[in-house]
C-alpha cells in the first residue's frame, strides 16, 4: 500500500516569528540555532503534522506495515507509529552523522575526528576545536534527552491519548531502532566506525532519473563553450536577500567574467544592472544543470544535498557557509582539494573574483573534483539500492534484533568498562601504597638496625 500525505510548511509563521533574512543567521551560535531554530522549529512542525487533518484520518483506520521509516529530525513524537504498528523503526538522517543517535545506541563517538553535525569548528582537530565538540556534544545530548524529548512525549499525549500512556518512552524507542540511514560515506565523509545497523547511503537522491532539462536550459549550456557558472544557495537561504552591496560586488564580478555564461537562482522578479552574461530565475533543476560537462564551478552556502550533487558530478565549489552543517561541509571539500571558502562577511569584489579566478584557472581543483566524484560512486551497489536492501533485510528478520548493539541495555559505566577500570585503578592504588608502606617501613627498620650497631660500636 502506498499512501502520501503533504503537510504545509508555514513553519516560522506556525512557531509565531517571520521569516527571518536567513544571511543574519551567520552570526548565530550552534547553541542559539538549536533554540531558536532547531528546537522551536522541530516542535512546531511535529504539532503541525499530528495536528494536521490528513494525518488524523489516516491514523484512524486499522492499517497495517512491516517497517516504519522517519527522519531523524527532532520530530521523535512520529517513533510512536512503530509501536502503534507493532513495526521495527528506521531511521534517516539526511544530514549524516548524528551524535545524539550514537550516543544511545552507543556507537563510538570519535570526538577527535567527527565533529557534531550542526557545529561550526574552524579547526577540528585542534585543542580547543576537540574540547568545543565534546561540550557541544554533551551540551546538545542532555537538552535533547532531559528537555526535548518531554516536550515531543506531551504532543504525544495531545494527540495520541489512546496510546500515550502505554507507549514506551521516546529514549527506549531510539534505543531500539532497527536501521539508521546516514546521508553520509566514507569516500568523503570522515571515516568512521558504525555498527551493523548503522549504514552509510550518501548521494541516494542521485539515482538514475530519466529527467532532463527544458530545451531553453539546454540550449544555454550547450552553447556556453567557455563554461557556466552556476550559483545557488539553497531553498532556504534566498540569494535575493543578499544585502545590496554584495548584490553589487557580484555584478561586478560577473562583468569581468564575461566570457562564461551565469546561472544564479535569483528569487525576486527584478534584477537590476544585470550583465549580459547572467540568467536569473527563481528555480533551477540543479541536479540537472550539474551534469552538464560546461558547467566550471558552482558557488554553493555548502548544503549537504548540493555537495552531494557537485560531487556526483565533479564540480569544484566556492563555499560560502551561512548556518548549521554547512561550513563543516565545505571545510572537508576545501581539505580535500576542491574547494575554497569564502565566508560571508569577507565578501567583496576583490575576494570573490580573485577566489573565483583561483578556481578557474587552475586545473588541479577541477581534477581532484573527478578524483571526489570516481571514489564516490564507486561503490559495490547505488546508495538507493544500498537503503533498499537493509530495509527489506530489516522487514526479512523482523527488527534484526542482532545487529544492535547489546551494550546498549547496559549502563553508560559498564559499557564504557568504567567500573571494571575504575576497580584496577583502585586495586593498583592500594597495591603501590602498601609498596610504599613496606618498603618504608624496611627502611626504618634497616635504619634502627644500622643505628643499633654503631651504638654498640661506640661502647666497645
Amino acid at each position: 500500500m502506498s499512501l502520501y500525505i503533504l503537510i504545509n510548511n508555514f513553519l516560522f509563521l506556525f512557531i509565531g516569528t517571520e521569516r527571518p533574512n536567513v544571511f543574519n543567521m551567520v552570526e548565530m551560535s550552534a547553541e542559539d540555532f538549536y533554540k531558536h531554530v532547531l528546537w522551536a522549529g522541530g516542535l512546531a512542525y511535529t504539532e503541525l503534522t499530528l495536528n494536521s487533518t490528513d494525518v488524523k484520518e489516516f491514523l484512524k483506520k486499522d492499517n497495517k506495515f512491516d517497517l516504519v521509516i522517519n527522519e531523524q529530525f527532532f520530530q521523535e513524537a512520529l517513533y510512536t507509529l512503530a509501536y502503534k504498528y507493532n513495526a521495527p523503526l528506521a531511521l534517516v538522517s539526511t544530514f549524516g552523522n548524528c551524535m545524539r543517535h550514537n550516543v544511545v545506541v552507543r556507537n563510538p563517538l570519535q570526538l577527535a575526528t567527527v565533529t557534531s553535525e550542526y557545529l561550526d569548528v574552524r579547526e577540528p582537530s585542534s585543542f580547543w576545536g576537540r574540547f568545543r565538540n565534546l561540550y557541544f556534544t554533551a551540551y546538545e545530548y542532555f537538552w535533547w534527552k532531559f528537555w526535548y524529548l518531554k516536550k515531543q512525549e506531551e504532543l504525544v499525549k495531545k494527540y495520541l491519548p489512546e496510546i500515550a500512556n502505554d507507549v514506551p518512552s521516546f529514549y527506549t524507542l531510539q534505543n531500539n531502532v532497527s536501521l539508521f540511514m546516514s546521508n553520509s560515506h566514507f569516500s568523503f565523509d570522515p571515516a568512521t566506525a558504525l555498527l551493523p545497523n548503522i549504514v552509510e547511503i550518501g548521494g541516494v537522491h542521485l539515482s538514475k532519473s530519466n529527467a532532463s532539462l527544458p530545451a531553453d536550459l539546454q540550449k544555454l549550456l550547450d552553447d556556453a563553450k567557455d563554461g557556466v557558472i552556476y550559483i545557488s544557495f539553497g531553498s532556504n537561504v534566498k540569494s535575493s536577500e543578499i544585502p545590496l552591496e554584495k548584490k553589487k560586488d557580484f555584478i561586478k564580478v560577473f562583468k569581468r567574467l564575461e566570457k562564461y555564461t551565469i546561472l544564479w537562482k535569483w528569487e525576486d522578479d527584478h534584477f537590476e544592472d544585470k550583465p549580459p552574461n547572467l540568467v536569473t530565475r527563481k528555480w533551477f533543476p540543479q541536479k540537472e544543470i550539474l551534469v552538464h560537462p560546461n558547467i566550471k564551478l558552482f558557488i554553493s552556502h555548502g548544503g549537504l544535498i548540493g555537495m552531494q550533487e557537485a560531487i556526483f558530478n565533479g564540480i569544484p565549489l566556492v563555499g560560502v557557509p551561512v548556518y548549521a552543517d554547512q561550513y563543516n561541509n565545505l571545510l572537508i571539500a576545501e581539505q580535500a582539494g576542491f574547494c575554497k571558502i569564502l565566508s560571508y562577511h569577507d565578501i567583496n569584489e576583490n575576494t570573490l573574483y580573485n577566489t573565483v579566478s583561483e578556481i578557474l584557472n587552475h586545473n588541479s581543483y577541477m581534477e581532484k573534483a573527478k578524483e571526489v566524484s570516481r571514489r564516490f560512486k564507486d561503490r559495490p551497489m547505488s546508495a538507493l539500492d544500498t537503503a533498499m536492501f537493509w530495509i527489506e533485510y530489516v522487514i526479512r528478520n523482523k527488527g534484526a534484533e542482532y545487529m544492535k548493539n547489546p551494550a546498549r541495555n547496559m549502563n553508560w559505566f559498564a559499557s564504557n568498562m568504567i567500573d571494571v577500570y575504575a576497580t584496577i585503578l583502585l586495586a593498583s592504588i592500594i597495591v603501590i601504597v602498601a609498596l610504599v608502606k613496606i618498603i618504608k617501613s624496611l627502611l626504618s627498620f634497616l635504619s634502627l638496625n644500622k643505628i643499633k650497631i654503631n651504638t654498640k660500636k661506640k661502647i666497645a
